[in-house]
């Protein structure tokens, strides 16, 4: 049996091929990281009468359930149905047939922090953007990395994605509640950029400096501080692992707005479609922005959109990252450091 089996099919509907050849591996998105605890019953069923019994939590916070014979796939995805129905359909996704089960997983799942349902220092609700994404950009067979974070302290690791989204909060000052503590501005100096100064008892935050972290409000007693009800993002891009050339992501655009950042990545896709490498199994984004040049892809992220008025992009961008491999002028063997003492 395991001779006949299409890689290609199994893996767009969402199954693994693993080192155990006799028995697959279930992918179970969950997008945003959020579902009703009820599901839970449905993954330990699957997990205990079809696989190995464990379940493993993915960096991507999907669910990955090993040990499934290959014979009991199409049990399982009938057993999906109603997940898929409710998880992707109630978002207004057509999956064409929810019984057969997912009908692609290149993208991977979009994770998101906890956001400001819970967090505090969370500028927005990273669930609700996470939902949004999800809807416009799945299914789809491009190997995709997407992640929301709430705000710039990047719990979720979005500088690790294609695209990264990081909630920003435009601060707004009420002078009359001011008591002149200078919290605001102590916070800032030594825990975010400096963008909050006091000058002859007069606060001033500088525009070019702020990144819209919300520190400010936070640090507030008198509430002088507080989030303007406009919530806006920042994305950053082509962050990645891999062989090849790992990097952080660097950002593309600041201070949009949620129509803007799923439009933006809309185009992604488009921009993907038009000049991915259809010679390999898969190619991530960030390379082919490496083959591209960056002002193409720009072109092409941003190719009929408006822009709200506050929104920023970047002229040009410089990833910060390693290619693998040894230069010997960089590097000392084990003899070589034993005989100098490393220096």
């Amino acid at each position: 049996m395991i001779r006949d089996i299409n890689r290609k099919k199994i893996t767009r509907n969402a199954w693994r091929i693993t080192r155990d050849r006799p028995t697959t591996c279930l992918r179970l998105r969950v997008p945003g990281g959020h579902l009703h605890a009820t599901y839970l019953e449905l993954i330990n069923r699957i997990a205990t009468e079809f696989g190995n019994g464990t379940v493993h939590l993915t960096t991507r916070q999907g669910f990955e359930i090993p040990g499934i014979p290959f014979e009991k796939m199409d049990t399982v995805n009938a057993l999906l149905t109603g997940y898929i129905k409710e998880t992707e359909e109630a978002l207004g996704i057509d999956i064409p047939e929810p019984s057969r089960g997912y009908p692609s997983a290149g993208t991977r799942n979009v994770s998101a922090c906890i956001g400001n349902r819970v967090c505090p220092f969370a500028n927005v609700d990273t669930t609700a953007l996470a939902l949004e994404i999800e809807r416009t950009v799945y299914p789809n067979d491009f190997h995709v990395k997407i992640a929301v974070t709430g705000c710039p302290n990047d719990c979720i690791k979005a500088h690790m994605q294609d695209a990264g989204i990081i909630g920003q909060t435009l601060p707004e000052y009420d002078s009359y509640a001011c008591i002149g503590c200078e919290a605001c501005a102590n916070t800032c100096r030594k825990k975010v950029t400096g963008a909050i100064t006091v000058r002859n008892h007069k606060v001033e935050r500088d525009p070019r400096r702020c990144i819209g972290c919300g520190e400010c409000v936070l640090a507030c007693p008198t509430q002088a501080w507080s989030r303007n009800p406009q919530k806006f993002f920042r994305l950053v891009i082509m962050g990645r692992t891999g062989k090849k050339n790992p990097r952080l992501a660097a950002p593309f655009a600041e201070w949009l707005t949620v129509p803007v950042v799923i439009a933006i990545l809309g185009n992604m896709y488009r921009y993907v479609a038009g000049h991915i490498d259809t010679s390999l199994a898969k190619e991530h984004v960030g390379y082919i922005v490496d083959r591209t040049g960056y002002q193409e892809m720009r072109a092409w992220f941003l190719r009929d959109i408006v822009l709200n008025p506050e929104a920023k992009i970047a002229k040009t961008v410089q990833w910060q990252g390693y290619q693998y491999g040894y230069d010997t002028a960089l590097w000392d063997d084990a003899a070589t450091f034993s005989r100098t003492g490393g220096t």
